[in-house]
């Protein structure tokens, strides 16, 4: 998915972070795109397809021994957000999202594979818990301390673009040469929940 993710900004250069848990994944374009001519459909049915493509491409690079069993298909819609805030406010709620389904599976799984219930008594040994209460069952009853597993899972991933160590040149009309710095796609499993992430990359919400 996230393999996925990174060929659709590579390809839309105009996506100014990406941010992906479980089986979806959510694309921020620059507010002042031109890309399409700003034709919300266009914009889905050019992310949907190339996602799509992606994943049939590069799966045999992930899954070698395993073959797709059936073509997939993914579906898309198109959000305006009317402010910054309103576009932070989904994506921390996006993020919110990750760690709440992540600590319920952790949890779950863990009362079926080792703790021997089924599923259906895992489920309903679960239910009306709080946050803090599966945190427990985990530590006191699994030896698994949450904060320890994986960011991936727990944070979600988060693609944005991050300028190279390098300058590239380039020569326009044979006059005058201008100085490129080249970026790249990054992947992170950091929060952005919090307001840190936000000051150290500006650029994503930069309206110009």
């Amino acid at each position: 998915m996230n393999k996925c993710a990174q060929t659709v900004m590579l390809e839309l250069k105009d996506i100014t972070i990406a941010y992906g848990q479980s089986d979806e994944y959510s694309f921020v374009f620059n507010k002042k795109t031109h890309w399409f001519k700003r034709r919300a459909s266009k914009f889905m049915s050019h992310v949907v397809s190339q996602f799509a493509a992606s994943y049939v491409f590069y799966w045999k690079d992930y899954f070698s021994d395993q073959p797709l069993l059936y073509p997939p298909g993914f579906d898309g819609r198109v959000i305006l957000y009317p402010s910054n805030q309103n576009l932070m406010d989904y994506l921390k709620w996006r993020q919110a999202d990750c760690h709440i389904n992540n600590l319920y599976n952790t949890v779950f799984w863990a009362l079926v594979h080792q703790g021997g219930l089924t599923k259906a008594q895992a489920q309903e040994r679960l239910r009306g818990t709080l946050s803090s209460d599966k945190n427990e069952i985990l530590f006191s009853e699994f030896n698994i301390n949450y904060n320890n597993e994986p960011l991936m899972y727990r944070k979600g991933t988060i693609l944005v673009w991050q300028k190279v160590n390098e300058i590239a040149t380039k020569q326009i009309n044979s006059e005058k040469e201008v100085k490129q710095t080249p970026s790249k796609v990054t992947s992170l499993h950091c929060d952005i929940i919090g307001q840190q992430f936000w000051k150290e990359h500006p650029e994503i919400l930069d309206d110009s």
